[in-house]
This record gives structure tokens, sequence and C-alpha cells, in this order.
């Protein structure tokens, strides 16, 4: 049976054992959750990249084994038990193999990792950790159900797994507070399945959700997922992530970061950002964390997305080639711009940074703002199935290229002009006779490429409420 959230609020939170290094946490306590959006402003500005910067003792090249206060590497079972670790680079659990069951316990680790590289790729430190002996061929499985995980020190992430290794956490409340301490992490292709967990990160660099170095797998189902620290997001993906009915606060960071060519698959989640950078990043940094490719790809279906920033938009993209597909996902944005493709701080291993290409596909979806690149960036757009835009798309003229496509029950309403030197087609064929209907200009014109459309015989149409779609003059 699941402990929830508002079991915890009516006083069967307990403070770990020996207390959080003698101090309660600063913030708001678990007990104000109750299944809504903790109160209280976020932690300071944001300082770096969405990484943060390295912890002490770098690390992170060579492989490292885990060890554990209580380590296991045969099936075995536990029930009510309090384990802390006493010591650095130890873990409060460590499954090395066979099957580990955990339940209604208590499980702390108050210690600072010597390498939060190696916290972040192999799992030492963390409180919760599958990490096999075999780092080839072995596996190990862990099942925790309705305990209390509590990671304090710098690199003590919640839950942990590591190669052939497979966690599953069910109604599970997870409170960091030591920075570059996420939530629930996957390196190395580990998997972890996850099932209406509590989970609170208050430090820096501290995701609620992750995969590192070498990837993994992490499918959430249900739960509530909060981040205050800088640099900390609702969900980091360098590899595949899949959440279904869930939510997702971010105080310092984005509410979703996809880096190089990895996934995250969102169905009828909440996510809100209440940081001003911006809302959702995709891009390659180059660290190594991401170490293949360059395609990153985010699918979202229903639930909402609020960006409370101002800065940047609600999606950027750089020095990457990403596709984002949305499908009836609520867009709260108090940014003017909804998509922003453009150079950033991060670039190529030899060279300087590079724009973003960005393929953006929506299907009975609301759009809000502008569109907009740079010189060194692209998007193309598909609208269909009864999609619409609320606003304009490249309106500067500065972008590499733009491509618009959209079909015939896709409505724009233009609120500036718009410059799309790619590919455009509005889903009807054009008349001069006869105006567009499907986009009300409101004295706005789309100027295009006569170049890329030599169907449109560098002619002028007209748009309903006026406005026209026109070439663009040399």
């Amino acid at each position: 049976m699941c402990v929830s959230t508002g079991a915890l609020a009516q006083g069967n939170f307990d403070m770990p054992p020996g207390g959080f290094n003698g101090e309660r946490p600063s913030g708001p306590p678990p007990e104000s959750f109750n299944g809504q959006r903790p109160q209280g402003p976020p932690p300071g500005g944001f300082q770096g990249g969405p990484n943060g910067k390295p912890g002490p003792g770098g690390g992170g090249s060579q492989y490292v084994t885990a060890k554990g206060k209580l380590t296991t590497d045969k099936d075995v079972s536990y029930n009510g038990i309090t384990v802390s670790s006493d010591s650095s680079d130890y873990s409060a659990l460590l499954c090395k193999a066979g099957t580990v069951s955990i339940s209604n316990s208590v499980l702390t680790n108050n210690n600072d990792a010597s390498s939060t590289d190696d916290a972040s790729f192999f799992g030492i430190n963390a409180v919760v950790c599958a990490q096999p002996a075999d780092k080839t061929n072995g596996s190990a499985k862990i099942y925790s159900e309705n305990n209390r995980i509590y990671g304090v020190g710098l690199g003590s992430n919640g839950v942990f797994a590591y190669g052939k290794s497979v966690i599953n956490t069910n109604c599970d409340y997870i409170y960091e507070t030591g920075g570059n301490s996420r939530g629930i992490m996957a390196s190395g292709g580990g998997t972890i399945n996850v099932t209406n967990d509590t989970v609170i990160t208050k430090n820096s660099s501290s995701s609620c959700i992750a995969t590192d170095r070498g990837g993994g797998t992490i499918n959430v189902n249900g739960g509530i997922y909060t981040c205050y620290g800088k640099n900390s997001a609702g969900l980091y993906s360098t590899g595949n992530i899949t959440a279904t009915d869930a939510t997702f606060i971010s105080n310092g960071g984005e509410m979703m970061v996809i880096e190089g060519t990895n996934f995250i698959t969102a169905t009828n989640c909440n996510f809100t950002s209440n940081h001003d950078k911006w809302g959702v990043l995709l891009y390659q940094s180059f660290s190594g964390d991401a170490e293949e490719g360059d395609h990153a790809t985010l699918v979202l279906n229903g639930g909402s997305l609020t960006y409370n920033g101002t800065k940047t938009g609600m999606f950027y993209n750089t020095n990457n080639r990403d596709s984002i597909y949305l499908n009836n996902v609520t867009l709260i944005n108090k940014s003017d711009t909804l998509i922003n493709s453009k150079k950033g701080g991060w670039g190529n291993r030899d060279s300087a940074s590079r724009g973003g290409t960005l393929g953006v596909k929506c299907e009975n979806q609301m759009l809000k703002g502008i569109i907009a690149a740079d010189k060194d960036s692209e998007i193309n757009l598909y609208l269909s199935k009864g999609s619409s835009l609320n606003g304009c798309i490249n309106p500067d003229n500065s972008a590499k290229k733009v491509s618009l496509i959209i079909d015939n029950t896709t409505e724009l309403n233009l609120t500036d002009d718009c410059y799309i030197n790619g590919v455009i087609s509005l889903g009807i064929t054009p008349s001069t006779q006869e105006q567009i209907t499907n986009v009300s200009g409101n004295g706005h014109n789309i100027y295009y490429n006569p170049e890329l459309n030599p169907e449109l015989n560098k002619e002028r149409y007209s748009f309903v409420n006026d406005g026209c779609l026109l070439p663009i003059e040399n």
C-alpha cells in the first residue's frame, strides 16, 4: 500500500537518524507539500551552464566500484530497518547481485562524495545504489517501496542504477539537500521504474530525475517531483526518460533538458519552471555526458507546460539538431517567445559555438508567441489537425532558414510580419482572386522565398483581415 504525501503531512515525516548534520534543511518542509506546489521564493539566480560546476575531486574517467554500509549480493528482503552511511563514498544500501526487496525503511547518507563525477557516472555515495559486481555481465535488482530516502552529502544521489541493474521504486519519499544530488538517477545503461514517488531536491545541480554518462532508462508513472536549486531540472536526459501522469516543478532550472541524441516522452504530465532562463533546453554540450550524436527528441502528449520566466523562451534549441512533437499540450508562457533556436554557450569540439536546427511537429496544438532563430539556426514547422498559431515567425528576418508547412485545418493569427525563407505551404492552393482563409493577417504580411517556392509565381496573395503572402525582395 502506498504511503501518500498526504500521510506524510499528517505527522509521519521524521528526520533521518542523527538529523541532517544537526540541522533541518532550510526552505519549506515536506509537511507543507500536501500535493500542492511548495510556497516561497526559489533560491538565488542561475549561474553557470545547465550541468553546473563540477564538485571536488574530479574523477569520472575510470570505472569506480561502489561500496555500501549495507551491501548485498544475494536475494534478501528487509522491512522497517534504519540504515545510515557513515563514510564518504559509501551508500546506505548497495546491491551487487541478486534481488533486494526493501520497504517501510529509513535510508540516509550524510557524507560527501570524494568526486561528484564518480557519484554521477557510477553511483558511488548514492543513498540506494544498484551496481553489479560483474560490470560486464552481472545484474542487480532492487524493489523499494514506502521508504524514506535522505541524501544530505554532496553527490548523495537518492536512488541510483548502473549498468545492467534494475530498480523499482514505488511510493518512496526522497529528500535531497546535498549539491549534485539528484533524486532518481541512472547511468551506464541502468533502468529505474518509478511509481508515485515524491521527490524534493534543495541544492544546486540536483535534478529530480536524471541520467548521466552512458545513459539509462527511467520510466515514471505518477508522483510529484520538485527541485529548488540552481541548475536543477525536473527531467534531465542523456538517455531515455518517459513520464506519465506526473507533476514536475523546477524553481531554479528548466522543466526539461535533453542533451545529445536522447529522449524524453511525457504523457499527461504537468511541468512548471519558475526560473527566468528558458523553459526547456535541447542541446549538445560535448562535455561527454551525452557521448553519442546530436539529435534530441521531445514528445509531449497532453498535460501542460508553464514557463514563468520572461527570458529566451519556452523552448530553446542550440548546438544540436532536435525534434519536438506537441499534441494537445496546454502551454502557459510568460515570455513573449515560444521557440528560440540560436547560437549559445556551447560549441563543437574544435571551434566556436554553433546554432541549432529544430523540427517542430504539432497536431491539435494551440501555439502562442514568437518563433525565432538567428543567422546560425534553422527551424522547420509542421502544423496540422486543427492546430493554431497566434504569433509570428522569424519577424526580424534573421534566421538562416525557416520553413512552414500547415494543413487546411490549421489557422494562423499574425501579430507581426513573418519571413519564411525556406519552403512554405499554407494547406490550400492560393489564388490571387480569393483570400487565404486560414490566415488572419491583422495588417501583417508573410514574406516567402520565391526561388524555393516557384509554384507561387512571385505573386501576392491576400489574407483575411488585411495582410498578404508576398515574395521577399532582394
